[in-house]
This record gives structure tokens, C-alpha cells and sequence, in this order.
């Protein structure tokens, strides 16, 4: 299963790859350079399919639990002061994505949309500290009467060059439901209340829409 924001690219990639496999079979006389021009063709096609491939996720929803919007590993838990929305200190963890992690992103707890906002901006490498905020981004927040305010961050990286976001002003959304897609992205901040009990560990890797992040 693939998710919708990659139906474009991959028919295109598609009918690229097909296009030169029949003109390297064509043109290219030698049977080694041949096989090797359509091999990484092929690898080309595959590469694509594994980035936008959406899994079913077995979310099982609950108030007291934030879940893991994205796949990934934990590359941030720290208290920082959050200057865009709350104004005040949380607790900030956050998920590196890789080339090859699923990329779509995912509602971390359940309940209603009271923010949502993108920001154009750099392409930083992820792991950059001013990725945060100055790279181009998308930040969200989520309440519900048993958790509050979640905030999660969509960051664009070095290669990324498109943040899809779903989430609208007022939306009622559910835990572990498709929140939007990173193409070719990197990194999702999560900004929770002080009082939260973290269940993840730096470097640990990480579900969307399944491993629990923190609860309260």
C-alpha cells in the first residue's frame, strides 16, 4: 500500500524507468553496461516504492498516551522553552527519519486541532539545533480534555523539499490516523507538558502510530 502524496511521483518514475530500460536495451551494445544501466534503473523504481509505502498501523487509542507520530529514532529529550505557541518550557522529544523510515506522519493523541501553521524556511540538515526554527516546517496542536496540548513539528531537512500537512483549524481528528507526509523529510518535534513520564529512551527506534512516547 502506498500513500497518496507518492501515486504522482511513482507513476512518473515509473514510466521513466520502463522509457530507458527499452533504450538502453536499444542503444547499448555491451551486455555489462547494458545489465548494469537496467539493474539501477530498476533499483531506482524500488528505492521510490519503499519511501512512499504506507503500512496499516495497529493503533490501539488511548487519552493517557502520546504515540510516536512518525517512524524513527529518538534523537532529542530535553526540557526547552517552546517560544511559538505555549511560550513556556515542555518537554521536547524528537524523531529522526531516515531515507528508508516510513515517512508518513500521524496524529499523536486523539481530539481536536487548536493550531496548525507552516513556516517556509531553510533546509538545514536535521540534526542542525536551529532546524527547529528556522527550517521550513509545520506546527500543530492537539487538545484533549485528559492529555491538554500536544504540539508536534514537522522539519523539512537538507533534502526535503515539501511538507504535506492535513491538520485544519478545528479539526476532531484520532490517535494514529494519517496527519500528513515529509517527502523525502527528516525530522517531527513532539512539545508536551512538564508533567509528562517519558517511555522512550534516546536512540531508541520508534513506530508511528504505535510505540508509545510518553503518558500522563
Amino acid at each position: 500500500m502506498f500513500h497518496k502524496e507518492g501515486h504522482k511521483i511513482i507513476l512518473i518514475t515509473f514510466v521513466f524507468v520502463v522509457l530507458f530500460v527499452l533504450l538502453v536495451d536499444a542503444f547499448v551494445n555491451t551486455s555489462w553496461l547494458q545489465s548494469t544501466l537496467q539493474i539501477g534503473l530498476i533499483l531506482v523504481l524500488i528505492l521510490i516504492l519503499q519511501f512512499f509505502r504506507n503500512p496499516k498501523r495497529k493503533t490501539e487509542l488511548n487519552d493517557n498516551q502520546v504515540l510516536a507520530p512518525v517512524d524513527g529514532k529518538v534523537v532529542v529529550i530535553e526540557e526547552v522553552f517552546e517560544n511559538e505557541y505555549f511560550n513556556d518550557k515542555r518537554l521536547q522529544i524528537s524523531v529522526f527519519m531516515s531515507p528508508i523510515n516510513v515517512h508518513v506522519t500521524r496524529y499523536p493523541i486523539s481530539g481536536n486541532v487548536v493550531f496548525s501553521k507552516y513556516h517556509p524556511g531553510k533546509y538545514l540538515v536535521a540534526w542542525h539545533p536551529k532546524s527547529s526554527e528556522e527550517n521550513e516546517r509545520t506546527t500543530v496542536v492537539v487538545e484533549n480534555q485528559t492529555y491538554g496540548k500536544v504540539l508536534y513539528r514537522q522539519i523539512a531537512g537538507a533534502i526535503a523539499r515539501r511538507i504535506v500537512n492535513y491538520a485544519k483549524l478545528n479539526d476532531k481528528i484520532i490517535q494514529g490516523e494519517d496527519s500528513g507526509f515529509i517527502k523525502f523529510g527528516s525530522r517531527v518535534d513532539l512539545f508536551l507538558p512538564l508533567d509528562t513520564t517519558i517511555k522512550v529512551k534516546l536512540n531508541q527506534k520508534v513506530r508511528g502510530g504505535e510505540s508509545i512516547i510518553a503518558e500522563i
